[in-house]
């Protein structure tokens, strides 16, 4: 990825739209899927994140952020956006458009509070830790980015990724949360 696509964009490249697409998709479209749920939501979020890139190309900084730095930066950004919009509507409740395969209530149940153990346990983390598991898994950033955006070196990042993850592991452990 040592050419950018958002420099191509902003001078005009046909091509660098597809390519902005094919290299970008898949990040955007799995951010939009965790922030939304569902598919279609996620494919007009995924629609108004790309549109927001080509309109803000030329306002990409490299000296600032990696290229995937910022690509997700503006989607998390777009998402947010429309999860607050969706909220203020009185009554709106998002629908879901496939019933949960056979799911019991109390398997959900337990679902959620395995995921509060788990939110609790990464909160007691070190700030760094909880930093850098926060990029990886929230933001699905790779080591590198991760290091771009934070100024580490990769080394520490992953350092500080299994440290962080074998610390929740031992707190769910303990709570009796499992891992």
């Amino acid at each position: 990825m040592t050419d950018g696509v958002l420099p191509r964009i902003a001078a005009g490249d046909p091509a660098a739209v597809s390519d902005c697409i094919a290299r970008y998709g898949g990040l955007v479209w799995s951010l939009a899927r965790r922030f939304l749920g569902s598919p279609s939501d996620a494919e007009d979020a995924v629609q108004d994140v790309f549109i927001e890139l080509w309109k803000n190309a030329g306002r990409y900084d490299p000296d600032r952020a990696s290229e995937p730095t910022y690509v997700t930066m503006i989607a998390r950004r777009r998402l947010i956006d429309r999860k607050r919009r969706a909220a203020r509507v009185p009554g709106a409740q998002p629908f879901a458009e496939e019933p949960p395969a056979g799911e019991p209530p109390v398997a959900r149940v337990e679902i959620e509070d395995e995921a509060a153990q788990a939110t609790a346990a990464l909160a007691e983390l070190r700030d760094e830790e909880r930093r850098v598991i926060r990029l990886a898994i929230y933001d699905g950033l790779t080591h590198e980015e991760i290091a771009a955006a934070t100024g580490l070196p990769v080394g520490t990042v992953k350092t500080h990724i299994r440290r962080g993850l074998i610390r929740v592991r031992e707190r769910l452990a303990q709570k009796g949360g499992g891992a």
